[in-house]
Formats: C-alpha cells, sequence, structure tokens
C-alpha cells in the first residue's frame, strides 16, 4: 500500500471530489482524518472509512489549526494535507462579466485561494518541523484557458496554481512538497452540472449532449472518472511520486496541452 502509516487531512471530504480522495487514500493504507464545512456529508464518508470526521470551516485561520493540532495529538504528525473544498456555484457562474458584479467576481479568488493558503501554510508549520510532508489541492482547465460564463472561478483557479509553484519554492528545502491535480470535468461531480446548467438556457443542449462535447475534446474522447482522479491523488501523495514538486499534474486528457 502506497500509503501505508501515513496521515493525511481532507479539507472538503463531504464533497464528490474530497470524499473520492479520502477513500483512495484510505485504501492505500492512509490514515485519515475528514473535515467539512458541514458535517453530515463528511461524517458519511467517515462512517465508510471507519474515519473520524470533524465540522472545520477551512477559512477559518483558528478552527483550522485548532483540528491540525489534535490531528497531531492524536497520530503524533501531519504528512498529507489535500484541499477539496467547494463553494456555492450559484452566483459565480453563468453571468456574463460584463454584468457580473464585483462582489461575485471576487468570491472565489477569496474564497479558494485563501483556504488553500490557510490549509496549506498551517500544515506546513508541521511539516516542516519533520522535514517532509505533501501539501495537495485540486483546481480546472479554468485556470490555463479562456472560457466565456466562469466569472471569477478561472482566476481563482490559476492562482492557486501559482500559489502551488510558490508554497513548493519555499518548502522544498524543508523536505515538503506541493502538487495540484487540474482534471476536465468528471460527470459525477456537482461543478460539471452546475457549469452546464447556465449553457443549457442558452444554448439548448441535453446533459448527454454537453458531456459529449466535453468529452469530444480529450483525446480518448471520454471523461476522466472520479475514480481515476483519486487513483493519482493517491500516487501524487505518496513516496513513489518524490520527484514532483512545484507543479500542477495535467490530467485533463489531451483537452489542454502543456
Amino acid at each position: 500500500m502506497m500509503l501505508k502509516n501515513k496521515i493525511a487531512v481532507v479539507y472538503g471530504a463531504g464533497g464528490e471530489i474530497g470524499g473520492a480522495v479520502a477513500r483512495a487514500f484510505a485504501l492505500e493504507g492512509a490514515e485519515v482524518f475528514l473535515t467539512g464545512h458541514r458535517l453530515a456529508p463528511v461524517q458519511a464518508v467517515a462512517n465508510e472509512l471507519a474515519a473520524e470526521a470533524a465540522q472545520v470551516d477551512a477559512l477559518d485561520e483558528e478552527a483550522v489549526d485548532n483540528h491540525l493540532e489534535s490531528v497531531v495529538e492524536k497520530a503524533g504528525r501531519v504528512d498529507i494535507s489535500f484541499n477539496a473544498i467547494g463553494l456555492p456555484n450559484a452566483n459565480i457562474i453563468g453571468t456574463p462579466l460584463t454584468d457580473l458584479e464585483a462582489a461575485w467576481f471576487t468570491q472565489p479568488l477569496a474564497g479558494y485561494a485563501l483556504s488553500y493558503f490557510l490549509t496549506a501554510r498551517l500544515a506546513a508549520r508541521r511539516m516542516i518541523a519533520q522535514k517532509s510532508g505533501v501539501i495537495m489541492t485540486v483546481t480546472a482547465l479554468h485556470s490555463r484557458t479562456g472560457l466565456p460564463l466562469v466569472g471569477g472561478f478561472g482566476p481563482a483557479m490559476a492562482a492557486k496554481e501559482a500559489l502551488t509553484r510558490d508554497l513548493s519554492a519555499e518548502l522544498a528545502p524543508y523536505g515538503v512538497r506541493v502538487v495540484g491535480l487540474r482534471p476536465q470535468g468528471m460527470p459525477e461531480t456537482r461543478t460539471i452540472r452546475d457549469a452546464y446548467e447556465p449553457r443549457a438556457k442558452a444554448s439548448g443542449m441535453t446533459w448527454e449532449q454537453w458531456l459529449e462535447l466535453l468529452a469530444g475534446r480529450t483525446h480518448p474522447r471520454r471523461l476522466m472518472t472520479l475514480e481515476e482522479m483519486a487513483n493519482l491523488a493517491a500516487f501524487m501523495a505518496s513516496d513513489k511520486a518524490s520527484g514532483m514538486t512545484g507543479t500542477t499534474v495535467n490530467l485533463t486528457m489531451g483537452s489542454l496541452d502543456d
């Protein structure tokens, strides 16, 4: 098992991506500590894995710090920090930039980037002391290509990827790796559904036509599954990926060139 004896904290574990990553980490032998803004969905995943669940607002620095301290007290250290938080998309996407209010433009920038900064920084403080650790997050292809009706979501993903590079540059001398994952879109997630709904009204596309359009941009003419993404996350968190840091792994299956 790639993550045997590793201690992992997953933020946003009640969502589709966070839950899938938590399951993959546990399957590979990690002891997982799961958190989320709402306890019920996190507890449901934790019950599957016989793991510990906690209600933690990943935008609350004190709450994140207190939770990490409790993890260290119970498990002795933190080896992996994975940020998979999500934000409500109803007012973030679907509106042309010319009509978008400034507050809704900046909301994803503040939410996604700040949460990643807080969880990464507080984990890094523990990891520096132990001279090892992996800090991870997930973004989207919006970070690298222009797309309509995504508001501040694209700039927010780009900010997270820039932060991954900067964190790595500072933390690598202490034995801490920082990496991200960038899938195009996974049909099992709410994010892809939220991206579809405003376009459906304008284009008349069905859900099946929307998925076919996205899949047609990839080399294998299909979209990545949650399981595939989570398996990659487990590998990147493991010592087998020790040569990878300061980068976001392109999981768009060819739809976005690197």
